[in-house]
């Protein structure tokens, strides 16, 4: 049964509130017509006693109870007036109409009537379906007491109740039929701004844009929805961002450990090698391998917390050996010189020693893409912390590109020759954030260009 139910009811918002509105229009009508019918019955009941009031009034003026007997006098239209009437001395019949006999349902029902003495009505079935309707009315005399009962077939009265049901009924069928269409289109036309709604919504974040619906001039429900659908845009938009923030550090960070890879491959292929250069080739390879995992896993890792709206895991690392490593792998793949200046060797940065790697690879990468001939990597205590100084000996950063220097994806001149998508200092600067720290440009440097990384003491 209840499968039925749920196969039977609408699927559709519209169609449901259209079959609401159908059953309350349906129960509101049966009650209105119920009640209109009983009514309607009740008025053509007392319409009929009413008249054979009437006709019980007027027979009455032919009846003489002055007398010492009851007597009926004859009129004009005395054959008019006797039709269906009893008249009774007390309980003594006096005259029937010349249809009845004496022990008929009619003239058993007359004497009831007249037994009681005072004015009531009674309905009498003679025959099925045939229904008459008596109405006594006493006449009082200074010497006697008589009484008038008439009767009155019930079909046309019975007739008209009927054609006013059905009526009523084929009324209820047309007004149903119009209460269905009318609730279709009104609700059809009252959900297009909500279709047209979910359509752009749908629309929106799919591409990520930027529009978004507003509350204003909307009805009270639409601008509530048009308020929540502007939040799950928004969250929509931040998530499509991240990922495309997350895709672009992953890109730029894989694309020197890959290509170290591809060089050394390419190096070891171009002529036959002993097997001493081929197990520095295979460690060269191993290295980088293992530097593209611990950067897919740091970025994943601050991703996924990112999201959760938690810190990067905070370690102890020592400052001093990370710099060299680092250094080092530059230097086998530059002509430059880098100089690592960390008097105190014992200093630590309270993060885990890849995300230190992290942060500072950019600023590295950045100051390698740009130098003359120098970069220096330094690193000291600084406010209860620890403060690393990569400073390079380049053009520096243009003074108009000031403050898109941290924008993902931003670049001084994109067509000046070096490679780079502009995510490298975006990306320091966000994991730098994420564990309480900075990464900032000190303007007043000259020549070149330096990046200050603040990190909480370890």
């Amino acid at each position: 049964m209840n499968r039925l139910a749920r196969r039977l009811t609408p699927r559709t918002l519209r169609g449901r509130l259209s079959l609401v509105a159908l059953t309350t229009a349906a129960l509101l009508m049966t009650v209105l017509t119920v009640v209109f019918n009983t009514v309607m019955d009740r008025h053509l009941k007392h319409q009929a006693d009413d008249e054979l009031r009437n006709r019980a009034a007027a027979v009455a003026t032919t009846v003489d109870t002055s007398g010492p007997r009851v007597r009926v006098l004859e009129t004009v239209n005395d054959s008019l007036l006797d039709t269906n009437v009893w008249i009774y001395s007390g309980t003594r019949l006096l005259e029937k109409p010349p249809s009845a006999t004496v022990g008929s349902t009619l003239t058993r029902a007359a004497d009831r009537l007249a037994a009681r003495g005072s004015p009531l009505c009674a309905t009498v079935r003679t025959g099925n379906p045939r229904l008459v309707r008596l109405c006594s009315q006493p006449v009082s005399g200074p010497r006697n007491t008589a009484t008038v009962v008439t009767a009155a077939d019930l079909a046309p009265y019975r007739n008209s109740a009927g054609t006013l049901l059905s009526g009523s009924l084929i009324l209820d069928a047309v007004m149903l039929a119009c209460t269905y269409a009318l609730t279709r289109l009104a609700v059809g036309r009252a959900l297009r701004p909500v279709r047209t709604m979910t359509d752009q919504a749908t629309l929106w974040s799919t591409v990520g844009s930027d529009q978004r619906f507003g509350a204003a001039d909307q009805p009270a429900e639409l601008a509530r929805l048009g308020t929540s659908l502007d939040a799950l845009l928004d969250r929509i938009r931040t998530v499509l961002r991240h990922e495309q923030q997350l895709t672009g550090e992953l890109s730029h960070e894989l694309r020197t450990p890959l290509t170290r890879i591809v060089v050394e491959l390419d190096w070891w292929r171009a002529r036959p090698r002993s097997a001493a250069e081929t197990d520095a080739t295979h460690e060269v390879i191993a290295e980088a391998a293992q530097s593209m995992r611990t950067i897919c896993d740091t970025l994943l890792n601050d991703a996924r917390e990112g999201a959760q709206n938690t810190t990067t895991a905070v370690g102890a690392t020592a400052v001093a050996p990370v710099l060299r490593r680092l250094v080092e792998d530059l230097d086998a793949r530059n002509r430059l010189k880098t100089v690592v200046d960390v008097p105190d060797q014992q200093i630590e940065a309270g993060v885990a020693s890849a995300l230190l790697e992290r942060i500072v690879s950019p600023l590295l990468a950045n100051a390698v893409r740009y130098a003359d001939s120098t970069v220096t990597v330094s690193a000291r205590r600084h406010a209860g912390g620890v403060r690393i100084d990569v400073t390079d000996d380049g053009p520096g950063v243009p003074e108009e590109f000031l403050d898109d220097l941290f924008q993902p994806g931003r670049r001084a001149d994109s067509g000046d020759g070096h490679d780079g998508a502009g995510l490298g200092l975006p990306l320091a600067r966000r994991l730098a954030r994420a564990v309480g720290g900075e990464v900032s440009h000190d303007p007043g440097h000259t020549p070149g260009a330096r990046f200050l990384v603040d990190l909480p003491a370890g």
